[in-house]
């Protein structure tokens, strides 16, 4: 089984990249959903972030606001947060592909792939790029949110210049770049390194 990362900035378009890939009848494992999942059902996580960072729970459910705010104006807040989350995510991942032996690629999609160390489990990583002030834009449509709240996020994570460093594969969203081909194209790659 080959395992692809698939990771870009906020805003950049990776999960869209991601469904194109689940149209090709790849299975696609998106961490940041799992995470709130894990952060939300398991007991002993949830009991280690409210020991670690206060009470973020309200009736028991992840109050996703009130953590934006803590870990997006404390960086060591955020540190502890992930130092606990991804521990359970990777173990999350891996029971994952567990139940998918059967397939030849996989796709784990994830916003801070490199920054939680995820990217030491993949075989090949794919970067989706946009520029920032399009990637702004993109998200103060879709989050209803302040352009400043975007930028606080921005900052938190990997230049895009690391990631593209890092990458075997760039997918550029943005502008008259066309996704499907792209996309079709690093798919006919992969598979054929099988």
């Amino acid at each position: 089984m080959l395992k692809v990362g698939l990771t870009g900035g906020i805003g950049s378009g990776k999960t869209t990249v991601a469904r194109f890939f689940e149209v090709l009848g790849v299975d696609v494992y998106y961490a940041d959903q799992r995470a709130k999942f894990l952060m939300n059902s398991k007991p002993e996580l949830m009991k280690l972030l409210i020991e670690n960072v206060g009470d973020i729970y309200d009736d028991g459910i992840l109050n996703k606001k009130k953590l934006a705010t803590i870990i997006f104006s404390d960086t060591q807040k955020l540190e502890i947060v992930n130092s606990i989350v991804h521990p359970f995510v990777f173990r999350d991942f891996e029971n994952w592909t567990k139940q998918r032996k059967y397939k030849k690629i996989v796709v784990q999609e994830a916003a801070i792939l490199f920054e939680s160390g995820a990217y030491k489990m993949m075989d090949k990583i794919i970067t989706v790029y946009a520029p920032q002030n399009i990637r702004i834009e993109r998200v103060i449509k879709r989050d209803n949110v302040m352009k400043k709240d975007v930028w606080d996020r921005m900052k938190k994570q990997m230049s895009d210049d690391e990631k593209i460093k890092l990458s075997d594969f760039i997918v550029k969203n943005y502008n008259d770049f066309m996704i499907i081909p792209q996309v079709l194209n690093i798919y006919k790659k992969i598979a054929g390194s099988l």
